[in-house]
Order: C-alpha cells, then structure tokens, then sequence
C-alpha cells in the first residue's frame, strides 16, 4: 500500500508533472519535508535521465540528485485518457508542479492556464517557465546558461581580463526551484486562512533578475555593476590569495576583522594605513592592498592560517575540490551526504527540530509505481489494467 512519509508536510499531495530541475527539484524539496510527491512521468522518462555520463545503472546522477522521495508514474500525456488521468489526479491533490510550454496547454484545450484554479479551487499549481507568457520573451524557452547569460550574472563573473563566465553550477534552474517552492508554502499557508488554492508562477528570468544582488542594488542606485573575479565589489579584502600551501578564500567583512588579520599576519600598521582604514578605502584602493597582503600570506600553511584565523573571528576559508569538501568530517556531521538503498545524494540543508526531514525513497524508475499511485487515486484494478493494455500508462 502507499504509505505517506512523515514530516512537517505530512499529508500534502504533490503531483509533480515538471521535468528537467527546476520544477522536479521543487518537488524534491517538499518531498524531503514529508509531502506525498508524484513524479508524472513521459514513456520515455525525464530527459535528465540520459544528462551523462556518469550513470549508474543507464540512469544520470543528474536525474538521481533532483528526483528522491518520489513515485512514478508514467503516463501518455498526449491521449485524451492519460491527460483526462492527471486531471483525476489533481482532484485531490494539494499542490501542482509543471512546466509544459503554453503552446502544449493549448493543444490539449486549455489557452487561459488560470481555468486550472478555476477547476481545481483548492489547488495550488505552481507553473515554472522560462520567461512567462507575457511581454518581449513571453512564451520562449529558457536554459539556465543562456538565463545567465542574458541577465548580467555571466558578466559580472570571472575574471575581469577573460570574457564573461558561467557560474559553474546551474543556479539559475536550481534558485528557481527553491523560489517555486518557497511560493508553494506561501500558498500553502494563505489557503489554511481563505480555504483557496492559486497560481504560483517562477520563472528563470525573474529568478536570474533576482539573484542579481548586490550589482542590481549597485546600478539602480548610481552604481556600476563590476566584473571583480573572486573579488567582491562592494568589501575588500573579500578575494581568494595565494598562501605556501592552498589557496585562501579571505572573507573580510568590517574593519575589526581587518585589523584581526593584519596582527595574525605580523603587520598590524598596516590596518592603520589611510589608503585602508575603512572599508570604503579598501575598496578604492583594492590593488594596492592586494599588493601588500601576498607577500604577508605566502610563508604561510592555508590549512593551519585558516584555523587561526577563524578562531580569531576572521572569515576565511581553504579552497576545496568536491571531492575533498564531500570527504570532509564536517559533511558528515552534518549529514549532508545521505543513502536510501543503493541511492546516494547531498543531504537536506533545512533542518527541523522537531518535524526533521528524511529521505525515505531512492529516485524511482519510469512508471515504477504506476499500479500503487493509480490505486491511492482511487481507480479500481480492473481499470488499472485496462490502460495499461490501453498503452495508457505503463
């Protein structure tokens, strides 16, 4: 039988249609929380199934990080009957994660995509785009490379003699899904008071738009919007330096910080220096101090700076490949790395003291749950089977 997990959204039915991160990622988050999630699946599976190498076991780690605490069920969205199917589904359901083009609603019948709430009063429909269906781009397809590319995140990354770099994660799709699930919550708690579902939408651009801080703060109040590498724009020294072992992330934030580093370093007048008293006069002159911080850091071990340092309140941090930041004791911890079965992942970042989140499910296989997800729906066995032969569902 279906068992729903526990968790501080225990009871909460999420049909999860999305595909790629964004959306399933979202629905990954409820379902780390408790919420009852099921993933609404093509025949031929997410596309992020086939995102590699590497893959374990034909499946994309990719597919496996967005899609745990999940059941699957797959079902042929482009018959009558299969989309007549999710709408069944949605009857009962709290929440609904898509991301199909406008284009693909109106071929199945529906132009306004407000008549879901509309059907479905109690619903909160969470819709993930790449720009909306209005204005300039409305209606177009979004990636999150071109999102940061269009958006100013690209050109102020990087170093500032290269040309303009992508981040190195695809944060535009994954803030994306945590803005869409943030809204869902949002949703979710006005309709305990007015007993109403509604539209929640996300898309990448508004969400690369809104990640733009502090450049976006910068520019719309006189500013500019600098490409400083590893340098921060607004606080120095907030920059990466070499030391005689690894390098060093310096996370200097105030001035009692600065004066903390330069007395570990041996050279406490140089935070009484006038080029760099303040931090406004660190960040004019961000060169010279450069200059002047290398040689005091170079004798220095990285691993053993950055422990005195952060005792002394410093903010500084070694810097680690994946592998090494995955190793260490501290990850551990923290349990953030986790197993379900064969099932590897990252851990869950919120943590609940007294509702914690767990995972509970390995990432499912296409259709894997079609039978028990169709019966927790209500449709009987004979049914079941009938659209299975029907090539309906598998």
């Amino acid at each position: 039988m279906f068992a729903p997990p526990s968790g501080c959204l225990e009871g909460t039915v999420v049909v999860d249609a999305s595909r790629v991160l964004a959306g399933p990622f979202a629905g990954q988050l409820l379902g780390d929380h408790g919420a009852e999630v099921i993933k609404v699946e093509a025949f031929d599976g997410d596309d992020t199934r086939r995102f590699g190498p590497p893959f374990v076991d034909g499946v994309a780690p990719y597919y496996l990080g967005l899609n745990r605490n999940k059941k699957d069920v797959a079902v042929d969205l482009t018959q009558p009957e299969g989309l007549a199917l999710m709408f069944q589904m949605l009857e009962t359901a709290d929440v609904f994660i898509e991301n199909f083009k406008a284009s693909t609603w109106a071929k199945w019948g529906l132009s306004d995509l407000s008549e879901i709430t509309r059907r479905f009063p109690h619903l909160v429909h969470c819709r993930v785009s790449g720009f909306g269906e209005t204005g300039e781009f409305g209606g177009l397809p979004g990636y999150d490379a071109a999102l940061q590319a269009m958006s100013g995140l690209m050109a102020v990354n990087g170093n500032p003699a290269d040309d303009a770099c992508r981040i190195g994660i695809p944060i535009v799709d994954t803030c994306t899904g945590m803005y869409g699930c943030m809204g869902i919550l949002l949703a979710l708690l006005e309709r305990n008071r007015s007993g109403k579902g509604q539209m929640v939408e996300v898309t990448l651009y508004d969400t690369a738009i809104a990640m733009l801080h502090p450049h976006a703060a910068n520019v719309l109040n006189g500013g500019k919007a600098i490409r400083t590498g590893n340098g921060h724009p607004n606080i120095v020294p907030y920059d990466l330096f070499p030391t005689g072992t690894v390098p060093l992330f310096l996370a200097v934030g105030n001035d009692r910080q600065f004066r903390n580093l330069c007395r570990e370093l041996g050279e406490a007048g140089l935070a009484s220096e006038a080029p760099f008293l303040t931090n406004g006069d660190r960040v004019v002159n961000r060169d010279s101090l450069r200059a002047r911080l290398i040689p005091l850091l170079a004798p220095h071990d990285g691993m053993a700076l950055f422990q005195r340092l952060m005792d002394l309140g410093v903010p500084c941090a070694p810097v680690l490949k994946v592998e090494e930041a995955l190793a260490q004791a501290h990850t551990a911890t923290r349990e953030m790395t986790v197993e379900c079965g064969d099932y590897r992942g990252p851990g869950i970042a919120v943590k609940l003291g007294r509702t914690p989140g767990a995972v509970h499910l390995p990432p499912p296989a296409i259709g894997e749950h079609s039978r028990e997800v169709l019966a927790r729906f209500g449709l009987g066995a004979a049914r079941v089977e009938e659209l299975i032969a029907a090539k309906v569902v598998i």
